[in-house]
């Protein structure tokens, strides 16, 4: 599904030349649970941006599905983006002037879905993350875990292919954290394919293959069995 081949990111900084991103090569399959990990800096977000077509790389390429990503129109990447690739983020981003139902049908609507089909996906998505009987609330009625819950169905909505998910614990309560990666947890379970970033090893106990980086590299690529209980 993504196959990343001898991929650079560099940034210029005045006279300076970041090199954020080196040589880095990646395969992951279709319904695998994968958790990035590193320290602030190593690389993992830039990764991510790249997985999730909001970046392009400066050297390299990248095949999702079988597509070649790099050097692609903007317009493309954003159909891509829409239709095959869901988002989860840590801070929700979510509208706070619009219901838990509205915020999820959002990408429907950049779809161009018509309004009563994308408002029974919107609520199937919301009964599929437990919050059935919050579909009318707005978000600041909202407990931060059940915030996740609505970002989790907003990116479920579209059906991608792919799961993205920075740092979605990161605002969390502890017990809220084990809430939602039970539910990646799920999602994994059913066919979804999950490339989750994080710097917490309890959240990455969850996947079943961690890369590691550090400094713009790959330093450790291991598969694993599950132990969370």
């Amino acid at each position: 599904m993504i196959h990343l081949k001898n991929l650079d990111k560099t940034y210029k900084n005045g006279d300076q030349v970041l090199h954020v991103l080196k040589d880095i090569e990646l395969l992951i399959e279709e319904n695998e649970f994968v958790a990035v990990m590193g320290p602030s800096g190593s690389g993992k977000s830039t990764l991510m941006n790249m997985i999730g077509c909001l970046d392009q790389p400066s050297s390299g390429s990248y095949y999702l599905s079988g597509t070649d990503i790099a050097g692609q129109p903007q317009k493309t990447l954003a159909d891509i983006r829409n239709k095959n690739i869901g988002f989860v983020f840590q801070q929700f981003h979510l509208l706070p002037r619009i219901s838990a139902l509205n915020n999820v049908e959002l990408p429907l609507i950049y779809a161009g879905v018509k309004k009563k089909e994308r408002q029974e996906r919107a609520k199937e998505a919301l009964v599929k993350v437990g919050l059935e009987e919050r579909v009318s609330h707005l978000p600041n009625q909202l407990s931060g875990g059940q915030k996740q819950r609505v970002a989790i169905a907003r990116a479920l909505v579209n059906r991608p292919s792919l799961i993205l998910a920075d740092e979605p614990t990161g605002a969390l309560d502890s017990k809220s954290g084990e809430q939602i990666m039970g539910l990646f947890d799920t999602l994994h379970e059913e066919g979804a394919t999950l490339v989750v970033v994080t710097h917490e090893q309890e959240v990455a106990d969850y996947a079943r293959r961690i890369v590691t980086f550090r400094d713009g590299e790959i330093i450790e690529d291991r598969r694993r069995d599950r132990v969370v209980l």
